[in-house]
């Protein structure tokens, strides 16, 4: 590709555009399981051995639920609306995979200046290539639950890279726009940001508990009355993550005004958190509407996002302001 091509103005273009597209196949991922589409596709990287799937169970095998249950995929039946489902999951997450590669040539812009960009974008590119090998496992597994839930965690960290290349490639237009210090903030960004991770596993845990009961009864009552203490845990951590992130938002607001970038990242920030609980707690009062799952999830995954960015725009900020206070101490000290 000619160096032309190879501008920081499309790396961040690409850059974003692969964030959007990681989290859009977040939310795929979630109204997969959300509907039970998670075998529509019992065989990878193929669909009932096929490259593209069927559309009718007419053009499958006859004996093909037995061969399927020699493979040790019992009750294997064709849905169409779920393969598809499945299959389009699977297109999304190679576009993705595209996405990420195209991330790593644009971010060659990079090589003289920061060489720290291109090694993030290589390190996104690998890992979304385990992500991919990961997910054929997820299927092989016939959906081991705590492999569902390593799958979700590396999507987040894939997110996180993609979010620290761009924000890195950008670090000196993010420090002249934050350059307030707030001794406090630091720390309380990195503890909620360690929570919100917790949350997101113990959310995972209750929906791995949602469908073992789901197996057992398809009365959602039954699973309402059935959640456990992992519920209630999880429930009454969202309460403990919105005390922290007001706390947050406080120290910026009292210390920069309500015009800053934090500022704004922190109304958004709170914003989402209200939602998401507003979400949950709408999905316990009405036995968990199968729509909310995926949004509810990918509200959790960009308030990660969020709260990471919130700290690098930080953390350059506060590299400018230690800057220019050092060197305003020494001008001072020099009259």
């Amino acid at each position: 590709m000619s160096s032309m091509f190879l501008t920081p103005r499309a790396f961040r273009a690409v850059g974003i555009t692969t964030i959007a597209a990681v989290y859009f196949l977040i939310l795929v991922g979630g109204i997969v399981r959300a509907s039970g589409a998670g075998m529509g596709c019992p065989d990878w990287p193929k669909c009932f051995g096929q490259w593209i799937p069927p559309t009718h169970e007419s053009q499958l095998p006859e004996n093909y639920q037995e061969i399927y249950a020699h493979r040790g995929y019992a009750d294997t039946t064709f849905n169409v609306v779920k393969t598809w489902t499945e299959y389009v999951n699977r297109l999304i997450g190679v576009t993705i995979g595209f996405l990420i590669f195209l991330t790593l040539i644009f971010s060659f812009a990079y090589t003289r200046t920061d060489k720290v960009v291109p090694v993030l974008s290589f390190i996104s590119f690998l890992l979304v290539g385990f992500q991919g090998w990961l997910g054929a496992v997820v299927v092989a597994s016939n959906l081991t639950p705590y492999l569902i839930t390593l799958h979700m965690i590396v999507a987040l960290v894939l997110v996180a890279l993609l979010i620290y290349a761009i924000a890195r490639s950008q670090r000196d237009q993010l420090a002249a726009i934050e350059t307030k210090s707030r001794p406090a903030l630091m720390p309380l960004l990195i503890i909620v940001l360690a929570l919100s991770l917790v949350q997101v596993v113990l959310g995972t845990r209750v929906r791995e508990h949602v469908d073992e009961l789901a197996v057992r009864s398809a009365n959602r009552a039954y699973w309402m009355e059935s959640l456990g203490i992992g519920f209630y845990i999880h429930r009454s951590f969202s309460i403990v993550m919105l005390a922290l992130n007001a706390a947050a938002a406080a120290v910026i607001w009292k210390n920069g005004g309500a015009s800053t970038l934090l500022s704004r990242c922190a109304l958004a920030l709170l914003g989402l958190i209200a939602i998401e609980i507003a979400t949950g707690a709408i999905m316990y009062y009405f036995a968990i509407p199968p729509i909310l799952q995926p949004v509810h999830l990918v509200l959790a995954s960009l308030v990660f996002g969020l709260q990471f960015f919130m700290i690098l725009a930080y953390r350059y900020g506060c590299a400018t302001a230690l800057l220019k206070n050092t060197a305003a101490g020494t001008s001072a000290r020099a009259v």
